[in-house]
């Protein structure tokens, strides 16, 4: 063939980008497919049954799930927002602060309270704390104890997230504040930290749900029968029973407020993502 003829020749093409998605996409979807059918002929379901679902189990823990375990939950994990919330706004605005030593101190408090694990947190203000202070009892008992531990936690985080939300706030909201006569603490009162909770609702949201979480750590606090929270419960029940089901049923529970809160986070970031626009 000559090269002329060559030249005219079809040239065979290949795939498309789009093609190559596409089969890219639909690979993806069948190892995906083929893994859950896997691991859904493989498990054993009989003894899964019966370990993790046995409904009389369930029915017996029943109301007091939610009007004991899930109640105490929710009390421990908003006090400990509260506190938290309190005392990271004070180590925000410290570490905002033009003077040096409230710079210092709220860097130092922020990295070793971010640092440590919420466990020995815990431990501290159970053990450390009456050993220091002999005779000294927490407001609240139990419950103070845990707003105080779970607050301590939280306030770190929280102090990082309201200041990066104050300084997001344009520089000229303050100058026009100061310019109308506002002192500097007026204006940051009025004026900028109102703007800045707009900005930082969703990341404060979303640390409500891993407060919700973290309170499972009140057991080691030592708790009555009244105050226990759901994974106490649910292991309690699990132990007197030989079952596992007391601990499946204390999990929905935690879903039944974390996926809701979690679905407000999303919709909050989606409002601010469009506000943006």
């Amino acid at each position: 063939m000559s090269d002329t003829e060559l030249r005219s020749a079809p040239r065979r093409k290949g795939l498309t980008r789009r093609q190559k998605r596409s089969l890219s996409r639909g690979a993806q979807y069948v190892v995906f497919v083929a893994a859950v059918v896997a691991f859904a002929v493989s498990a054993d379901w009989g003894q899964l049954k019966n370990q993790f679902a046995q409904a009389d189990i369930a029915e017996q823990m029943f109301p007091d799930v939610i009007t004991l375990a899930l109640k105490n939950t929710v009390l421990y994990t908003l006090s400990g927002f509260v506190v938290g919330l309190v005392l990271g706004m004070v180590i925000a605005l410290m570490r905002l602060s033009s003077v040096g030593p409230y710079r210092w101190f709220a860097g130092v408090y922020i990295e070793i309270f971010r640092g440590l694990p919420a466990l020995l947190i815990f431990i501290f203000i159970g053990v450390a704390v009456p050993l220091a202070f002999p005779g000294t009892e927490i407001i609240g008992g139990t419950y103070g104890k845990v707003a105080l531990a779970l607050g301590l936690v939280a306030a770190a985080y929280m102090a990082e997230t309201i200041r990066a939300g104050i300084q997001a706030v344009p520089k000229g909201q303050m100058e026009a504040a100061r310019s109308l006569g506002f002192s500097p603490a007026r204006a940051m009162i009025s004026i900028i930290i109102p703007q800045a909770f707009r900005i930082i609702l969703p990341p404060l949201t979303n640390e409500l749900v891993l407060l919700f979480k973290d309170s499972s750590l009140v057991l080691f606090l030592g708790v009555t029968l009244e105050e226990r929270e759901l994974s106490k419960y649910g292991r309690d029940l699990a132990s007197t029973t030989a079952n596992s089901t007391p601990i499946l049923v204390a999990g929905l529970c935690y879903l039944l407020v974390t996926i809701p809160l979690g679905y407000v986070v999303r919709r909050m970031e989606s409002k601010a993502g469009e506000a943006v626009r």
